[in-house]
């Protein structure tokens, strides 16, 4: 059969074979007999944190720093004339940035002769600085004398996390962004019998997906390129505590895995064929409904069974808002310490609009708040509304201008002929406001909701409250 031949142009060929090298998802660089870059894609551009434009067409040497007897793998293999498969290898950018990468180099031959050297790198400095940084022993900053608030809802979930420390039993800790999951969780640690004992944090979120086996379980040697023996965060955390933050961002096979490890209180290593016994308390925290996980598909039904022995759902701050002015208190005095300042607290008009604020970063979010305002702070002895972050501004400014809109400078409600005791004035008086609120936020009860400082569903059992006395009115 007669071959089919393509004509392509110099020009063309030469763009194709740059896009093709582009798409790979391996490093690859080249380099000439006088060790020039010649070629460097854009995989190995983003593994070195280098633009190509600073690599192309220069010395290796003059761009990179290699501690190793000054050679790199890629100039060694041009120098011997020798391939070598899968070498590690540590050195710096420019910048001084450290770089380990896993690399298969060879040299170019042509008619026998060594025209350059070709390197396809695999990058791993991301799991190097983990299994250096996560794999360590966390130290507990807060126990329950750390927790600030005397609301009722506060002090029942701290009341109920204190009896649950006692024992060694899984804990879920349901929460919203900010409400102190962590806090919590350390709390607990500190107080258990295992306080002696290693507590070991990791945010299942931060984990790369291709990672999170190896990190949680640990590895062994040539499991993958460039795995060493190194114990997992469970191993870390024998005899003590772990806590698995995000946990309903893990893989279902992967909490199929850790359900396994919790009932057998065995882990096996990645690339290993031996189980290990662990003594490992499970602390876990989900800022979403565990319900709502299990029929998103994001948490195994049978995983949430094991590990809410005790499940502590933390109230978010519109809920607690009574906690409010000591929490601005307490942050206040921690900056003011921090930045050598002496703000004596927050004016009025911003701590009535703490107040009515629905706080969706929570506790989180007034403690940032707080340390952006006193930033901002020169002379004045408070927080005013204009040392407030935009969107605050924004907000107050908003809802003054519904208010106006609606012809509201003050809440009042018509007087008829008859005067009325304050039980009924009182009851006249929320419930226009809640029709005002309702009506700025276009009927949205949620959003209604935080707004008012309550829960949704609070403010549905006011609706069909005030619906079923006009009923009955009418």
């Amino acid at each position: 059969m007669e071959g089919i031949r393509v004509t392509v142009n110099r020009t063309d060929l030469l763009s194709m074979y740059a896009f093709l090298l582009d798409q790979v998802e391996e490093g690859i660089h080249v380099v000439d007999t006088a060790g020039k870059t010649v070629i460097y894609n854009r995989k190995m551009a983003e593994m070195e944190f280098m633009e190509p434009q600073d690599v192309l067409g220069r010395s290796v040497l003059d761009v990179f720093t290699f501690p190793e007897e000054g050679y790199s793998t890629l100039l060694r293999a041009l120098r011997t004339g020798e391939p070598k498969p899968n070498v590690k290898q540590t050195f710096f950018n420019l910048r001084g940035e450290v770089i380990t990468t896993i690399n298969s180099t060879m040299p170019i031959l042509k008619d026998g002769k060594i025209i350059g050297a070709l390197e396809i790198a695999r990058e791993i400095t991301k799991l190097e600085q983990m299994q250096k940084t996560i794999l360590r022993r966390s130290e507990t900053r807060y126990t329950f004398a750390s927790l600030i608030g005397e609301s009722a809802a506060i002090i029942e979930v701290t009341e109920d996390a204190k009896r649950a420390a006692r024992t060694h039993s899984s804990i879920l800790i349901v929460g919203e962004t900010g409400t102190g999951k962590e806090l919590f969780a350390q709390s607990i640690h500190h107080a258990s019998p295992r306080s002696a004992g290693p507590f070991v944090s990791q945010n299942c979120a931060a984990l790369p997906e291709t990672l999170i086996e190896g990190i949680l379980f640990g590895t062994t040697q040539g499991a993958f390129s460039g795995a060493l023996d190194r114990a997992g965060l469970l191993e870390q955390a024998d005899g003590g505590t772990i806590l698995l933050d995000e946990l309903n961002v893990l893989g279902l096979s992967l909490q199929a895995k850790l359900l396994r490890a919790i009932q057998e209180k065995t882990i096996r290593r990645l690339g290993d064929s031996v189980d290990r016994e662990i003594d490992v308390r499970i602390l876990a925290t989900i800022s979403e409904d565990p319900l709502d996980a299990i029929t998103g598909g994001h948490l195994r039904k049978d995983l949430y069974y094991r590990l809410s022995v005790v499940t502590l759902f933390l109230p978010p701050l519109r809920e607690r808002s009574g906690d409010i002015p000591q929490l601005t208190s307490y942050f206040i005095h921690k900056y003011n310490e921090l930045f050598r300042m002496s703000v004596l607290g927050v004016s009025a008009e911003v701590m009535s609009f703490f107040m009515s604020y629905p706080w969706p970063g929570n506790v989180r979010e007034l403690e940032h708040t707080i340390e952006g305002a006193l930033n901002l702070v020169t002379d004045a002895r408070e927080i005013e509304m204009s040392h407030l972050p935009l969107h605050m501004r924004r907000r107050r400014s908003g809802a003054e201008g519904e208010r106006e809109r609606a012809g509201e400078t003050a809440l009042y409600v018509e007087a008829d002929d008859k005067a009325r005791d304050l039980h009924r004035q009182l009851a006249d008086y929320e419930r226009v406001y809640v029709q005002r609120v309702l009506a700025i936020h276009a009927g949205n009860i949620s959003a209604a909701a935080r707004e008012l400082g309550v829960s949704r569903q609070s403010l549905q059992y006011r609706l069909r409250k005030w619906a079923d006395q006009r009923a009955d009115k009418e």
